[in-house]
């Protein structure tokens, strides 16, 4: 399957729009429950307004809410954000942990949105993200039957060597975005059925 994968999608990389490590854990944050377009979208004005670290540290929660209000969940999304920068400020010297345990222990974070930014921000593969994409995948070839997404990620773990958790991912995204998304269609017309 992934060597298929591969075949299909030879450049499959993280579409989300960001410059240092800190805005990538912001757009990993705000592409909970909504597309990459549209993060891209709300991220191309929101880090051209907050420079730096310091500028969400200080920002105005009810200005924030508007700034990302288009991305869903903007309340919870904004308590979450605003809280992780608070601590990365104080507890990780304005750098982003680079621990699944540190980065999992903010506000907001999960192993998904924390498989993301080990992965792209430092070359650490502790895992592999679990998107809707990728539990739709999961389920659709048999690969889990869960439903929770950490469960996924070690039934996925089990059967997908080490070395290819990184980019499974992201070739499973692209998959489900072209071929296998979650509207109602034939998954007989999708390339990798019966396999």
């Amino acid at each position: 399957m992934l060597r298929r994968l591969r075949g299909l999608f030879p450049h499959a990389k993280m579409v989300l729009n960001y410059s240092n490590d800190w805005e990538l854990l912001v757009a990993v944050m705000l592409s909970a429950q909504c597309t990459d377009k549209k993060v891209n979208e709300v991220t191309e004005g929101l880090f051209n307004k907050y420079k730096t670290l310091n500028d969400y540290v200080r920002a105005n929660p009810r200005v924030f809410e508007q700034d990302i209000r288009s991305t869903g969940f903007y309340r919870n999304k904004t308590k979450n954000i605003l809280a992780a920068a608070k601590i990365i400020k104080d507890k990780h010297r304005e750098k982003v942990p680079h621990t699944m345990e540190e980065l999992t222990a903010l506000p907001g974070v999960a192993r998904k949105t924390a498989n993301v930014v080990l992965g792209n921000a430092f070359g650490i593969t502790e895992g592999i993200a679990v998107d809707t994409h990728v539990r739709r995948f999961a389920n659709v070839y048999g690969l889990s039957d869960k439903r929770d997404p950490d469960k996924i990620e070690r039934d996925l773990m089990e059967v997908i060597p080490r070395k290819d958790w990184f980019m499974a991912t992201y070739l499973i995204i692209e998959y489900g975005r072209k071929y296998c998304p979650a509207r109602r269609h034939d998954h007989a017309k999708c390339p990798l059925y019966g396999m």
